[in-house]
């Protein structure tokens, strides 16, 4: 809507698929010193039609089609490397493994992947930048308070790639202080879009106010605060929930659709991860016992759906004191082969036993350790909703915090309050589609912490 959140995915996609496709003509062009013949393109362009299919799919489960790197190309080169690197690989095996899809000579496909690693940076860092920058952006005005409100207007006035850029901003207070008469030309000439926090206009009397002129006198476009906030961050301003907001988007039940395919889904997940398990049982117990004594596993009293307890299951990653006690998460008694564990997430595959009996899902808030999630309720409102679907092994937050350096959850009150905001997007987005977002992404981001050893 504002920043093109769909428009420039899709330009980059368009833009992919093309890169690869050149890339076809003028590698064929490089093997043979010749336009290619058109039987020539129909003899190659069915098999690397399926290798580009592949490609995108890494490049999305890899981030490159989400905000981060549209917005910020600072974080591209070091993802297209590791990325290309994977879809070389991938390319490798898909040509000289899979059947009935192999090309002569090889040679073809060398060239292919040298042209297109360097297409693709082309196109990524110096074409799409250059074409895809507003050369001028929106004037808006904002008319909302705290710090929500300041780290919106920061973001968007920040960023060129965003479609509106503040000229102005007011607390709902100060706008409802101008005089009826002067509250229209307190918008400064040439505004377009007015972005205001609804509720908060609403109680104070000012709503009627925003809305008093018909769409074309006023020349401007009326945007929720919320809602761009939401489009702009993924997570919900935790400022603005109110009780009608949970009865909106918690409390409904969710349809048959959704909950068959995702338990289906849950089951399918849990023998696989039973299965990993049972491989990895006898090296993780020769690795702990190589580092001192120890139990293989431990069990967590954590919370369930609706604030039920339930026992998790897990690798052990930290070490044990004399008496057998657990030394705190605080006192950093990670062991290296729990680092590890938790870099891959081979620690959580245990909980196959939780996902197959339904006490978690394979997808959605992480549940906390019961001692630690009373204390997180005491001091975060609304706190304990996030327990109105079931938990999950991972979610919207875990595959989108960044965390404090060295920090892989939440350290802090502060952190744990961010990613809050990210679980209440979930779950006022709950989807089959969300769902397929997160396996994907946390698959990348599982490879690629294996990667960072």
């Amino acid at each position: 809507m504002i920043y093109g959140r769909r428009r420039a995915p899709a330009l980059l996609f368009i833009g992919d698929i093309a890169v690869f496709t050149a890339s076809l003509y003028v590698t064929l062009i490089l093997r043979t010193g010749a336009l290619p013949s058109m039987d020539s393109v129909e003899d190659h362009i069915g098999p690397f039609a399926l290798l580009f299919i592949i490609w995108t799919i890494v490049f999305y489960m890899s981030g490159l089609y989400g905000k981060g790197t549209i917005l910020f190309k600072s974080h591209q080169p070091q993802a297209l490397v590791r990325t290309q690197v994977a879809n070389i690989i991938l390319a490798a095996l898909f040509f000289f493994l899979v059947p009935g899809v192999g090309i002569a000579p090889k040679t073809t496909l060398v060239i292919y992947l040298a042209v297109s690693l360097v297409f693709i940076f082309i196109w990524r860092l110096a074409v799409y930048p250059r074409i895809s920058i507003r050369r001028s952006r929106a004037k808006a005005v904002l008319i909302a308070e705290g710090t929500e409100a300041a780290e919106l207007a920061e973001e968007v006035n920040s960023n060129p790639r965003y479609h509106i850029a503040f000229s102005s901003a007011y607390t709902p207070e100060e706008f409802l202080a101008f005089p009826p008469e002067k509250r229209r030309t307190c918008l400064p000439d040439g505004v377009e879009v007015v972005v205001a926090d609804m509720a908060a206009c609403d109680a104070r009397g000012l709503l009627p106010a925003l809305y008093d002129l018909p769409n074309a006198a006023r020349g401007y476009e009326l945007i929720d605060f919320a809602d761009l906030y939401e489009e702009v961050f993924d997570r919900i301003p935790l400022s603005l929930l109110d009780q009608g907001w949970f009865l909106e988007n918690v409390t409904t039940e969710d349809p048959l659709w959704y909950t068959i395919p995702k338990r289906l889904i849950d089951i399918a997940g849990g023998v696989l991860m039973g299965f990993i398990t049972l491989i990895a049982v006898p090296f993780v117990w020769i690795a702990l016992r190589s580092e001192g004594k120890g139990p293989l596993f431990i069990s967590q009293d954590r919370y369930g759906e609706r604030g039920s307890r339930i026992k998790a299951y897990k690798f052990r990653s930290m070490r044990t004191v004399e008496d057998g006690a657990w030394e705190g998460e605080s006192e950093n008694r990670v062991t290296r082969v729990g680092k590890i564990l938790r870099q891959t997430s081979l620690d959580e595959f245990p909980q196959f036993v939780n996902v197959l009996k339904g006490e978690v899902s394979l997808i959605g808030p992480r549940n906390d350790v019961v001692t630690l999630g009373k204390r997180l309720a005491e001091a975060l409102p609304h706190y304990n909703m996030r327990y109105s679907v079931k938990p999950g092994i991972t979610g919207w937050a875990q595959i989108n915090q960044q965390y404090e350096p060295g920090n892989m959850s939440p350290q802090s009150v502060r952190e744990t309050t961010v990613r809050l905001a990210y679980d209440f997007y979930y779950l006022k987005h709950r989807s089959l589609g969300l769902d397929l977002v997160i396996a994907l992404k946390t698959v990348k981001r599982m490879l690629f912490r294996l990667s960072a050893w």
